[in-house]
């Protein structure tokens, strides 16, 4: 399969531009050049940058040129650092993976969609360009987290539409897609064909999430904050808790033997799927996030890393960690400190 270069390993800015309060503050101070830096040290190629529209409109769609000052010095700390970037939108008019937002409507309503084409031809208008004369890229992220299998169609058609609004704009320009399910990979095959060489198929990786998000009072109907549950438990253990906890049952774990634990050969199959569908359409294969909760134990955080990590590396899949700081899972944060010399080297 392709390799993604330039964008094989990186890390995810979260908390900056989206998923936070919006003020003049956050932006100011939550991320700065000194954390490009140390991206760059960690021996990482390139950044993902999430951003929500509330950074570039007024909720009335009315352009806040301010945004776009800001998007530019984010690629500015990039270039200083030799880092590519590709550039998110989190969140649109009219829809956020996160329901609570109260974003709704989108895949419905024809004004919030020719508001999210009109939104990229300016993304692209201002920064398809961002690298030139120099080595580095930008790639272009349409939209993060399709929540419900029911959007499938839809999007896939509002996808293609934004493409060719695009490729007026910006014809090489790489231009990452994902699908329903929070991207999942099981939703990857029903991506349409790539409009282009230029796309790439864009999938996130939590598995399994009753290890990777234990603890997390966002999931599930009775993730307690003070469950913890060891990588290496058996499968036998996973299906209960993931019923359980989740609330649902990964289909990957009847699969193996009961009394099996986690190893490269779950992420191989979860993986095999995506990876044939990549390779049968000769398109690119990323993973825009995957990560652990910064609550658990931290042999098992290095351990679950080395595992999905050889899988990408086999399959030269790109990706970024989630997320760089704070957002509940922060690697430069102080309960990395026994692990991130050695963590670093696998992302």
């Amino acid at each position: 399969m392709k390799r993604f270069d330039g964008f094989m390993h990186g890390v995810n800015l979260g908390g900056w531009y989206s998923q936070c309060d919006h003020s003049e503050k956050r932006y100011d101070t939550f991320i700065t050049e000194k954390d490009f830096a140390t991206i760059k040290s960690w021996g990482l190629d390139h950044i993902r940058l999430p951003i929500d529209y509330d950074l570039l409109e007024t909720e009335d769609g009315k352009a806040k040129e301010s945004g776009i000052a800001r998007i530019q010095t984010a690629i500015n700390w990039c270039k200083n650092n030799n880092l590519n970037m590709i550039l998110d939108l989190h969140k649109t008019a009219g829809f956020s993976f996160d329901l609570g937002e109260n974003e709704v409507g989108f895949f419905d309503n024809e004004q919030y969609q020719e508001r999210f084409y009109l939104l990229w031809e300016r993304l692209a208008s201002n920064f398809a360009a961002a690298f030139k004369g120099t080595d580095g890229e930008i790639c272009f992220e349409l939209l993060n987290e399709v929540t419900d299998q029911a959007y499938s169609k839809t999007w896939n058609k509002i996808a293609r539409t934004c493409i060719e609004r695009i490729r007026k704009i910006a014809p090489t320009t790489k231009i990452l897609v994902g699908s329903y399910w929070n991207n999942s990979l099981a939703s990857v095959k029903d991506l349409d064909p790539p409009y282009d060489e230029n796309i790439v198929y864009n999938f996130h990786c939590y598995d399994p999430l009753v290890f990777t998000h234990q603890g997390a009072p966002w999931v599930g109907p009775k993730m307690n904050v003070d469950f913890r549950f060891p990588l290496k438990s058996t499968f036998a253990d996973y299906i209960k808790m993931t019923a359980e906890k989740v609330g649902q049952i990964g289909t990957a774990f009847n699969a193996f033997d009961k009394n099996a634990t986690v190893d490269k050969k779950y992420f191989e199959t979860i993986f095999a799927e995506a990876v044939r569908i990549a390779e049968e359409r000769n398109v690119l294969l990323y993973c825009g996030e995957y990560g652990v909760i910064d609550q658990t134990n931290p042999a098992d955080i290095l351990e679950w890393y080395r595992l999905i990590c050889s899988v990408f590396n086999d399959n030269g899949i790109g990706r970024a960690a989630w997320s760089f700081k704070q957002m509940n899972f922060g690697l430069s944060d102080p309960w990395a400190d026994s692990i991130r010399e050695e963590l670093v080297k696998l992302l």
